[in-house]
């Protein structure tokens, strides 16, 4: 089974990013490139992780503009073939048909709310509603607009699948080992084999391994601990 793993390379050193990769082949099945890295080494740097190292990358930008803007942003990436691509399922879904069209060849990724925010967040943002059902409606929308893949926080991953077809991913990001408090931006947050019990399909995971002092050891045992 390949694993359901997508390591978050928060990173914005080019070495640091291919290290992580080296050290994890073994137990991490994708890799997510976000802002921090594009926004440094752009295409060229994506093309370096890809011709280095031969694995599929999560590009995390979260577009979220006109959907005329969305689509050119999206035909400019589509060349490095990134098995996801992100961008907010707020924009609409003539911007997420948008970013379909452009690049056919990835999942256009549809990010629903944000880890980090939580219910007084949304109300303080002017959300209305639980972030359940925010995150349910905008799932839906995304999906009958073209998307192939969601993101949602641990919380929202079985409502979410009962309210998509099957053959659509859920990402969820908020993945906290078992005894591990986290103490980072994210608020709502799961275990490994919970998420995947859940109705997940991949988790992403950063810090638990990045931060490890044994890398390889670390990615490892959170794999063991999904999968057992």
């Amino acid at each position: 089974m390949k694993s359901p793993i997508i390591l978050a390379m928060d990173t914005n050193e080019l070495d640091i990013a291919k290290q992580w990769i080296s050290l994890t082949t073994e137990s991490v099945g994708i890799y997510k490139l976000g802002l921090e890295f594009f926004l440094k080494f752009g295409q060229a740097g994506v093309r370096a992780i890809q011709n280095e190292t031969d694995c599929e990358i999560f590009l995390d930008l979260k577009l979220h503009d006109i959907p005329n803007t969305v689509a050119s942003a999206t035909a400019q990436v589509a060349p490095l073939k990134p098995k996801f691509l992100t961008v907010h399922a707020s924009g609409g879904g003539a911007m997420i048909k948008a970013a379909s069209v452009a690049a056919p060849n990835t999942e256009i990724t549809a990010v629903t709310i944000l880890t980090s925010l939580s219910q007084e967040d949304m109300v303080e943002i002017g959300y209305e509603g639980s972030p359940l059902n925010r995150a349910i409606e905008l799932a839906k929308l995304a999906v009958n607009s073209g998307a192939r893949a969601i993101v949602c926080s641990p919380l929202e991953i079985q409502g979410i699948r009962s309210a998509i077809p099957d053959h659509i991913s859920i990402i969820t990001p908020g993945i906290r080992p078992l005894g591990e408090s986290g103490g980072d931006d994210q608020k709502r947050v799961m275990d490994p084999k919970s998420a995947l019990n859940a109705g997940a399909n991949y988790l992403v995971i950063g810090r638990p391994i990045t931060s490890a002092p044994n890398i390889p050891e670390a990615a490892k045992k959170i794999l063991n601990e999904a999968l057992s």
